[in-house]
């Protein structure tokens, strides 16, 4: 792929108001954009993240009454997604998860361990105070999220298939729909936004975008 096939997805790929309900994404392009995701890098490559496909309709049903942001997407798009984050409680240093992450997912070794330890406990403390604020803690988990969001969206326009990210929603309403209905555990996870799959019903509108100068300055 050369760099004007990749503007051209680029230039593709539109938030996608509603898809074609008798289209379906096949499994094989869908795996590729599920890899894309799990490929995608995060702070200290710790992956806060779980992602949920929900299929069946009478499932996604259940979040249209609080979601004013996907009331056309949900019920026609071929693959609906929703994205957890870790909860802040999971992200701080010295938590059994990070402790975990580091030592059997990276391989750290254990020479390695405590000054890799050491630096995430003062990025959180002195850098980005995220230590004694648990909700700047959630943010910023969420913020690794949406690293993963942007790759699933660009590889999926890169095959042709359309992308909607949702962030119209109530969010404790429907985390109380995910912990009784989808057995989520809200003490592990919160949620971070929806994601629509599909192919696209009509033409979007012309793509609007500020000039590189205008969004740029080189000092």
């Amino acid at each position: 792929m050369n760099k004007k096939e990749i503007l051209d997805a680029f230039m593709y790929r539109h938030a996608c108001k509603e898809f074609d309900p008798e289209k379906t994404i096949s499994p094989e392009d869908f795996d590729f954009i599920l890899e894309t995701m799990r490929l995608s890098p995060s702070s200290f490559g710790l992956e806060p993240w779980k992602f949920l496909i929900i299929q069946d309709q009478a499932d996604r049903k259940k979040f249209l009454p609080n979601t004013w942001g996907g009331q056309k997407q949900i019920p026609t798009c071929s693959h609906f997604v929703v994205c957890l984050a870790k909860k802040e409680h999971f992200m701080k240093n010295g938590s059994d998860y990070v402790t975990n992450f580091m030592k059997n997912i990276q391989k750290t070794p254990e020479d390695m361990l405590v000054k890799r330890s050491q630096f995430y406990k003062n990025f959180q403390e002195t850098g980005f105070d995220l230590l004694n604020n648990d909700r700047a803690m959630f943010d910023w988990a969420c913020k690794q999220c949406y690293i993963a969001l942007g790759n699933m969206m660009t590889a999926a326009a890169m095959i042709g298939i359309d992308s909607c990210p949702i962030e119209g929603f109530q969010r404790k309403e429907l985390e109380q729909i995910l912990d009784g209905d989808f057995n989520v555990n809200l003490s592990h996870y919160g949620l971070a936004y929806m994601l629509c799959f599909g192919y696209r019903v009509n033409p979007p509108k012309v793509k609007t975008r500020q000039t590189i100068d205008q969004v740029t300055e080189w000092v």
